[in-house]
């Protein structure tokens, strides 16, 4: 039977003798597994494409060198694993662990999930979720959360698939550079 491959998944066969055309598509293998020293390239490579994503590469101030240190030297209080897809680095994920006083239990915040464009759709990104989940639950974690972009509509339909509950009562703040360094040197309490 003559074969089209329409991409790297998808095979089209055409039935000899007929009209009929049949799809078939070509489960890739995915692989998530902790990631190594040797990857920090790579990670910081998704972290700059996550960055242009989110419309946000200008705040990107770190380095290969920061990964190395921040994510494998001692103390280690961050993780990443790595997803591949038939063997290609296809995206990352990095957590930390928190810790909730409500439930007295720890729990996993995941800073990033990125899956590069050309593997989306795949399983790639559900994958990761699946396996920070299940390590929450070896650590005895109670709950994992994660922020997203309230644009970022893909990943939303995922978060909501696997059961992700948006926690929209709260409002996020950040203190950092100038204004971090300012109100911690300053010794100031600050009157509302």
């Amino acid at each position: 039977m003559p074969e089209l491959k329409l991409d790297e998944y998808l095979v089209a066969v055409k039935i000899p003798e007929s009209r009929l055309i049949i799809l078939f598509f070509i489960m890739p293998s995915i692989c998530i597994r902790p990631a190594q020293r040797s990857d920090a390239p790579a990670i910081h490579q998704f972290i700059v494409e996550l960055a242009i994503y989110e419309k946000a590469a200008h705040e990107v101030e770190s380095s290969v060198a920061d990964i190395e240190r921040s994510l494998f030297d001692q103390p280690m209080s961050s993780a990443a694993l790595m997803c591949e897809v038939d063997g290609q680095i296809a995206g990352f994920a990095v957590y930390f662990a928190n810790y909730s006083t409500w439930l007295g239990h720890h729990g996993i915040y995941l800073e990033d999930l990125y899956v590069s464009p050309v593997f989306r759709g795949l399983g790639a990104g559900r994958a990761l979720l699946h396996e920070v989940a299940k390590i929450a639950v070896s650590q005895g974690c109670r709950r994992m959360e994660w922020s997203v972009l309230n644009w970022n509509t893909p990943a939303i339909r995922v978060y909501d698939a696997i059961g992700g509950v948006p926690q929209s009562e709260w409002t996020r703040y950040r203190l950092a550079g100038d204004a971090l360094l300012a109100f911690a040197e300053s010794g100031k309490t600050i009157s509302v």
